[in-house]
């Protein structure tokens, strides 16, 4: 192992959880100290990970740096030197569980790199509002409330990619595991004491879907594109070509999508449908757009206007409850109100107002988000037995 960067002792964490802080942290870029810490990480039940990348000129997200810990021991490593192989063998060892705060751009880093996903997996930000915490509470707020420790976001805006990284961006970095270990221990210790546990399994299970992590298809790219609430259906069926052509063309060249064409660009295309390139310059498509991209564009405009229209989504606001589901949703607001109680769990985290509409007017839609992970076991199967 290589030697330590820096040594912190702090004072206000849990007793029972003060030998879990990682006090030193090491700084990997060498193939035996990378095969050092692996030996170290692979005889623990649990590693804690976190993920710095840059993605401002890529398509997909650049790892630029993995932080681990374990009991003892934090490292950041450099995957910009180094194959990660070896430590992608202990990180995707199903006997270890992954510990992660607001999983998703990690997993989905891990994804594009491994083009798997690393179960058994933790995630802090999910399982903290079971025991009455905020609902996607930051990483330095749960460190905070639950830990006692306060964390400097001094480094927010580095860049990650440059090199040397100094001391105290190490540091930075380092404690957005540090502490991830700790936290994991208490939250898990305390909702297995309350039986909560098992409820995340479903959530868990779901943050490892690779269809998360594949990206929008090309066809409903367009459903990311804002301001479009004023197109018609056949404009609309423009905008869906356009998109799904960007979205390739940005995969395939691994650019960024608004360097590829500005969703301003793309309505206005879609509202005017342009049939040639003189029309592409009248709308201020760069003349390097157009020579590049010109062709595919009409191609794309051509292909929408002779597609079938989309319907519009116009937002309109849903209709008043009736007499009978306003009876209906006060009897299941009570409901939520006890279980809240009893759980400490805030009500509108526990069921907002839009969930019970939702439970009250779909039937049979297991997608609902009452009907899905820990909140079917918290107070979804209840609801379900007023609604019958």
């Amino acid at each position: 192992m290589p030697p330590p960067l820096k040594t912190r002792v702090h004072i206000s964490t849990p007793a029972k959880y003060h030998s879990t802080i990682m006090e030193q942290i090491h700084y990997v870029d060498t193939e035996s100290e990378l095969l050092a810490l692996c030996r170290v990480f692979a005889e623990q039940p649990w590693i804690a990970l976190d993920t710095e990348f840059v993605r401002e000129e890529t398509y997909f997200p650049r790892l630029c740096l993995l932080q681990l810990a374990v009991p003892g021991t934090v490292a950041c490593v450099d995957p910009l030197v180094l194959s990660l192989d070896p430590l992608l063998d202990v990180i995707y060892d199903r006997a270890i569980t992954k510990v992660f705060h607001a999983c998703h751009q990690d997993l989905e880093t891990l994804f594009h790199l491994h083009g798997a996903l690393p179960t058994p997996l933790f995630d802090t930000q999910i399982a903290a509002p079971l025991l009455g915490l905020p609902a996607q509470a930051s990483y330095a707020r749960l460190v905070e409330d639950v830990l006692g420790t306060h964390l400097e976001k001094a480094h927010t805006r580095t860049d990650w990619s440059r090199r040397p990284l100094s001391t105290e961006q190490l540091d930075y970095a380092a404690d957005d595991a540090r502490y991830l270990g700790p936290l994991y221990l208490h939250l898990r210790d305390r909702l297995s004491e309350l039986g909560r546990l098992q409820w995340l399994e479903e959530d868990f299970t779901a943050a490892c879907d690779p269809a998360r992590y594949n990206g929008a298809t090309p066809q409903d790219a367009w459903r990311r594109i804002r301001g479009t609430q004023h197109l018609s259906g056949r404009q609309l069926a423009i905008l869906q070509a356009l998109a799904a052509w960007r979205e390739a063309t940005a995969r395939r060249a691994d650019r960024p999508r608004g360097w590829i064409l500005r969703d301003e660009i793309m309505i206005e295309l879609a509202c005017t449908a342009p049939s040639s390139k003189a029309g592409l310059d009248a709308l201020h498509v760069s003349g390097k757009t157009i020579a590049r991209h010109g062709d595919d564009l009409l191609a794309a405009i051509a292909s929408g206007s002779g597609a079938p229209e989309l319907t519009p989504a116009r937002g309109a606001k849903p209709s008043p409850l009736t007499s009978t589901e306003e009876a209906l949703f006060e009897r299941m607001s009570s409901l939520v109100q006890e279980q809240s109680k009893h759980y400490g769990i805030d009500a509108a985290v526990l069921a907002s107002r839009n969930d019970l509409v939702d439970l009250i007017r779909k039937e049979g839609n297991a997608s609902l988000r009452l009907l899905t992970g820990w909140k079917r076991h918290a107070i979804g199967e209840q609801l379900l037995q007023l609604k019958s």
